[in-house]
Protein backbone atom coordinates (compact mmCIF):
# COMPACT_ATOMS: atom_id res chain seq x y z
CA UNK A 1 0.00 0.00 0.00
CA UNK A 2 1.28 4.00 -1.25
CA UNK A 3 0.47 6.92 1.29
CA UNK A 4 1.59 10.12 0.68
CA UNK A 5 1.72 12.61 3.35
CA UNK A 6 0.93 16.34 1.84
CA UNK A 7 1.75 18.88 4.29
CA UNK A 8 1.34 22.81 4.35
CA UNK A 9 3.22 23.91 7.59
CA UNK A 10 3.90 27.94 8.81
CA UNK A 11 6.47 26.80 12.48
CA UNK A 12 7.05 23.08 11.80
CA UNK A 13 4.17 21.91 13.88
CA UNK A 14 2.40 20.28 11.03
CA UNK A 15 5.62 19.37 9.23
CA UNK A 16 6.86 17.56 12.50
CA UNK A 17 2.51 15.74 12.39
CA UNK A 18 3.02 14.63 9.09
CA UNK A 19 6.48 12.92 9.71
CA UNK A 20 4.74 11.49 12.50
CA UNK A 21 2.05 9.98 10.42
CA UNK A 22 3.82 8.51 7.38
CA UNK A 23 6.22 6.69 10.43
CA UNK A 24 2.70 5.43 11.77
CA UNK A 25 1.69 5.02 8.06
CA UNK A 26 5.18 2.94 7.83
CA UNK A 27 5.01 1.18 10.72
CA UNK A 28 1.89 0.00 9.78
CA UNK A 29 3.18 -1.79 6.32
CA UNK A 30 2.63 0.93 3.79
CA UNK A 31 4.94 2.70 2.00
CA UNK A 32 4.72 6.29 3.03
CA UNK A 33 5.99 9.18 1.31
CA UNK A 34 6.14 13.23 3.06
CA UNK A 35 5.71 15.91 0.65
CA UNK A 36 5.26 19.73 1.39
CA UNK A 37 2.86 21.12 -0.70
CA UNK A 38 5.20 23.65 -1.91
CA UNK A 39 7.28 20.84 -4.08
CA UNK A 40 4.53 18.08 -4.74
CA UNK A 41 5.59 14.75 -6.54
CA UNK A 42 2.42 14.46 -8.96
CA UNK A 43 3.45 10.70 -9.75
CA UNK A 44 3.76 9.64 -6.12
CA UNK A 45 0.07 11.32 -5.62
CA UNK A 46 -1.28 9.44 -8.54
CA UNK A 47 0.16 6.44 -7.13
CA UNK A 48 -0.91 7.07 -3.78
CA UNK A 49 -3.75 4.58 -2.39
CA UNK A 50 -4.61 6.94 0.26
CA UNK A 51 -2.85 10.63 0.87
CA UNK A 52 -3.25 12.35 4.36
CA UNK A 53 -3.66 16.37 4.03
CA UNK A 54 -2.02 17.95 6.76
CA UNK A 55 -2.40 21.74 7.66
CA UNK A 56 -2.17 24.26 10.24
CA UNK A 57 -4.92 26.36 11.48
CA UNK A 58 -5.25 30.02 10.63
CA UNK A 59 -7.58 32.85 11.93
CA UNK A 60 -8.31 34.40 15.08
CA UNK A 61 -7.60 32.14 18.23
CA UNK A 62 -11.68 32.44 19.22
CA UNK A 63 -13.28 32.25 15.41
CA UNK A 64 -12.64 32.28 12.23
CA UNK A 65 -10.54 29.37 11.95
CA UNK A 66 -9.40 28.12 8.47
CA UNK A 67 -7.02 25.77 6.93
CA UNK A 68 -3.32 27.74 6.81
CA UNK A 69 -2.64 29.15 3.21
CA UNK A 70 -6.26 26.79 2.07
CA UNK A 71 -5.20 28.83 -2.01
CA UNK A 72 -2.28 26.09 -1.96
CA UNK A 73 -4.95 23.72 -1.38
CA UNK A 74 -6.78 24.66 -3.65
CA UNK A 75 -4.17 24.39 -6.63
CA UNK A 76 -4.16 20.20 -5.77
CA UNK A 77 -4.86 18.40 -9.34
CA UNK A 78 -7.70 16.61 -9.92
CA UNK A 79 -8.34 13.87 -6.90
CA UNK A 80 -10.82 11.70 -8.79
CA UNK A 81 -11.85 9.36 -6.37
CA UNK A 82 -8.52 9.01 -4.23
CA UNK A 83 -9.38 8.38 -0.51
CA UNK A 84 -7.87 11.10 2.10
CA UNK A 85 -7.55 11.77 5.61
CA UNK A 86 -6.82 15.05 7.05
CA UNK A 87 -5.37 16.29 9.83
CA UNK A 88 -4.95 19.67 11.37
CA UNK A 89 -2.94 20.98 14.35
CA UNK A 90 -4.02 24.16 16.52
CA UNK A 91 -2.76 26.01 19.32
CA UNK A 92 -5.98 27.16 20.71
CA UNK A 93 -9.16 26.57 19.27
CA UNK A 94 -9.38 23.52 15.43
CA UNK A 95 -12.55 25.52 15.07
CA UNK A 96 -13.77 24.70 10.70
CA UNK A 97 -10.63 24.06 9.63
CA UNK A 98 -11.01 20.20 9.03
CA UNK A 99 -14.53 21.25 7.94
CA UNK A 100 -13.62 23.93 5.07
CA UNK A 101 -10.17 21.61 4.22
CA UNK A 102 -12.51 18.78 3.51
CA UNK A 103 -14.88 21.14 1.80
CA UNK A 104 -11.60 21.52 -0.23
CA UNK A 105 -10.53 18.11 -1.41
CA UNK A 106 -13.87 17.15 -2.54
CA UNK A 107 -14.05 19.78 -4.68
CA UNK A 108 -11.00 18.54 -6.20
CA UNK A 109 -13.00 14.74 -6.13
CA UNK A 110 -11.58 12.85 -2.99
CA UNK A 111 -13.23 11.05 -0.48
CA UNK A 112 -12.49 12.23 2.90
CA UNK A 113 -12.56 8.92 5.01
CA UNK A 114 -10.87 10.79 8.35
CA UNK A 115 -10.11 13.90 10.08
CA UNK A 116 -8.62 14.80 13.22
CA UNK A 117 -7.52 18.05 15.00
CA UNK A 118 -3.72 17.74 16.91
CA UNK A 119 -3.03 20.25 19.83
CA UNK A 120 0.20 21.52 19.22
CA UNK A 121 1.52 20.18 22.67
CA UNK A 122 0.54 16.65 21.53
CA UNK A 123 2.47 16.31 18.11
CA UNK A 124 4.07 13.42 18.93
CA UNK A 125 3.68 9.06 18.63
CA UNK A 126 0.91 8.37 21.12
CA UNK A 127 -1.61 10.67 19.83
CA UNK A 128 -1.15 10.43 15.80
CA UNK A 129 -0.78 6.74 15.66
CA UNK A 130 -4.23 6.00 16.87
CA UNK A 131 -5.35 8.50 14.20
CA UNK A 132 -3.40 6.22 11.41
CA UNK A 133 -4.58 3.41 13.22
CA UNK A 134 -8.45 4.27 12.95
CA UNK A 135 -7.87 5.34 9.47
CA UNK A 136 -6.53 1.78 8.30
CA UNK A 137 -9.49 0.19 9.97
CA UNK A 138 -12.01 2.56 8.76
CA UNK A 139 -10.85 1.18 5.08
CA UNK A 140 -10.35 -1.91 6.13
CA UNK A 141 -6.29 -1.86 5.64
CA UNK A 142 -4.75 -4.59 7.90
CA UNK A 143 -1.16 -3.94 8.54
CA UNK A 144 1.62 -5.66 8.62
CA UNK A 145 2.94 -4.85 12.31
Amino acid sequence: MKVAVVYESMGGNTKRAAELVAGSAAFLGAEATVLPITDLDYGVLAEADLIFFGTWTDGAFLFGQRPGRAGRFKKLPWLDGKQVALFCTYAVKAGGTLPALARIVEGLGAEVVGWRAIRRSAIDAEHIAPFVVDVFDALGIASAA
